[in-house]
Formats: structure tokens, sequence, C-alpha cells
């Protein structure tokens, strides 16, 4: 979902300065490395995702895939600058049968998983959790304006490796993406866990577009012997992947190394330029008015088969909200009416 018309300004001449030590959790930062022609963003979650993911309490191997796939979210959902929606959503066979993250720009994330308890098992790689099925990125413009979807099948595979995927085969952008979750123990709060994650991801966008050319699909059908289409990685490039695949996974979600300091050990050598952190925070959109409209969307006989117990009663499945409402609130006319 990010194009070579990058909407990162960058200035003629940009102030050096040493890498900030302090930590910014729950915010996207923008960098760039023009020796390299490379550009890219860094995501750090804390207290936003440890909110989302204990609003349902999810066992660990659920919580750990849903926070993926918020951080992949953030990573491309934080380049949409209209007042507008990106979303990810995941329907697959596995024992995680629905991702959906909602990330309604510019800063707002909502989060949900639907799995299936008695299929999981102690172990479970995040492509063994999903199964097959797809990946849907949406962005949503408005009421008014065309989506724009883009699908890649999943087929066993992680979702690192399905971002990699949508990229080669849809944008045609040489990137790299790497998303790590932990829970962090914190003694003091009677040995309370925390959920952390972190992703970067990297893109090669030179000024010349063939240097980003990549080979040609796999032929699939082809007859057996025929040489498939090669082409040998830019330098730069080569480079750029050689230093993203350094990163460990603690790098991303310690809360004691800061994003500029993380990506300073990374790119020091050809220069690093970061930009103003982008704040991300978690907040469901769901209010009472929205879920009344929702209830006047239905049939009136659909309605009246949600009354129980003299109420209709409507849960918000990202952030767990109960909504109560009369029979006459939720427009179910009266028998005999």
């Amino acid at each position: 979902m990010v194009s070579q018309s990058s909407d990162i300004k960058i200035p003629a001449e940009a102030p050096i300065r040493a890498p900030s030590a302090i930590p910014v959790d729950d915010a996207v930062l923008a960098f760039e490395v023009g020796a390299l022609d490379l550009r890219g963003r860094l995501t750090r979650l804390g207290p936003a995702l440890d909110e989302i993911l204990h609003k349902h309490d999810y066992p660990p191997p659920v919580g750990k895939l849903l926070g993926e796939a918020i951080v992949l979210t953030t990573l491309l959902g934080s380049t949409v600058k209209f007042e507008g929606r990106f979303i990810l959503q995941t329907r697959t066979d596995g024992p995680v049968s629905l991702l959906i993250v909602d990330f309604q720009a510019p800063d707002r994330l909502r989060a949900y998983a639907r799995y299936d308890a008695g299929q999981l098992k102690a172990g479970q790689s995040s492509g063994e959790l999903l199964g097959k099925g797809h990946l849907a990125m949406t962005i949503d413009q408005g009421a008014e304006m065309s989506r724009y979807q883009g699908l890649v099948a999943l087929d066993g595979g992680s979702l690192e490796e399905a971002a990699h995927e949508y990229f080669l085969r849809s944008e045609q952008i040489p990137t790299r993406v790497r998303l790590a979750v932990g829970e962090e123990m914190r003694g003091g709060e009677g040995g309370k866990h925390h959920w952390r994650a972190g992703g970067i991801l990297l893109q090669f966008l030179p000024k010349a577009p063939e240097r980003a050319k990549q080979a040609d699909m796999h032929p699939g059908d082809a007859p057996e012997g025929t040489v498939t289409h090669s082409v040998p990685d830019d330098d730069a490039w080569v480079e750029g992947q050689s230093l993203i695949s350094t990163v460990e996974d603690v790098e991303l979600i310690d809360p004691g190394l800061s994003g500029e300091r993380l990506l300073y050990r990374l790119f020091h050598e050809r220069g690093v330029r970061v930009f103003t952190p982008q704040p991300l925070r978690a907040q469901c959109s769901c209010s009472r008015d929205a879920v009344s409209a929702m209830l006047n969307s239905f049939a009136p006989n659909d309605r009246a088969d949600m009354v129980k117990d003299g109420k209709v009663v409507v849960t918000c499945e990202f952030c767990s909200s109960v909504y109560d409402f009369t029979p006459q609130e939720a427009g179910v006319e009266e028998a005999g009416n």
C-alpha cells in the first residue's frame, strides 16, 4: 500500500543529532536512508496493544498472532493521509479463522480475533494457526469514494510472508517486513503480564525505476526445464535486506531501547533520517447511536428475534462494550400492531 510517491517530505538540509535515548511507545516512526534509496517505518506498541488484547483475554498464541496483525496494519495503514480507514482481515480454515484490524486515520486502532480453542495446540506457528485462506487489505476512503482492496492467498505461511507476497504481486516494490510480539512480566504489579510489539517495514525506492525491477512471477504450468526469469538485486537493496535481517525480535519489543537508537544501530554507517513519530491509540468506533442505526438497518422480523428477556442486547466484538435497548428503542413493534 506504499507507493513511490511517498508522502514523506525530506528537507534539503536535515539537522544532524544523536539518536534520542527516550523510548516512545504506541507510535510509528518514519525514516529514510538516502545513501541506499531506502524508506521505511518502525512501529513500537505497548499500552495500546495491551488494552486491545486484554479486552478479550486471548490465549497467548492467539494474542501474539493478533498482535502481529496489528503491527502490520500500523506499518501499512499509517501511510493513509485522508480521513479514511485501512482494514486488514484474514479468513482461513485454521484454529484462528478470523483476524480483523481496523485502523482509522490518523491514529485509531481496534482489532478482534475469532478462534476455536479446541484446535489450539502447544507450539503451533503463526502459519499453522492461520491455515489456508486469504488476507485482504482494504482502503476505505468514505461513502462517496471507491474502495481499494488487495488480496493475497494464505497457504500455511506467516503474516510476514503474506506481506512480502502482496508487495511482490501487487505493488511491485522491493519490500521486507519484520514483526515481533511478546509478553513483559512486571513483578511490581503482582506478576501481571503486559503485551508489547514492534515491527519494521523497509522498501527500496530508487529514483530510477529500472533499479527496482524484480523477477517475473513463477510461470506455474510452464513445461519442465523452462528457464525462469531472474533479475539480480541492486547492490543497495542487497545491503538493505542484509541489514534488516539482523534485527532480532527482542530489539523490536525492548521497552528500554528507543526506536531512534535501533535505527541508528542498523543504518548509522550510511546515515539515517528520522521524522516526527506518529502517535497511535486504542479506541473503538462503536457507540450507542451507531449500534441503534445498525439495528434499524435490520428487517423488522430480525429485530423481533433479537429480543431476549424483554430487551435487545448488543455486544461489540472489538471492545466488548455492551449496549442494552428496550424493544421500543430497537424498533420492535408490539404484537398485534
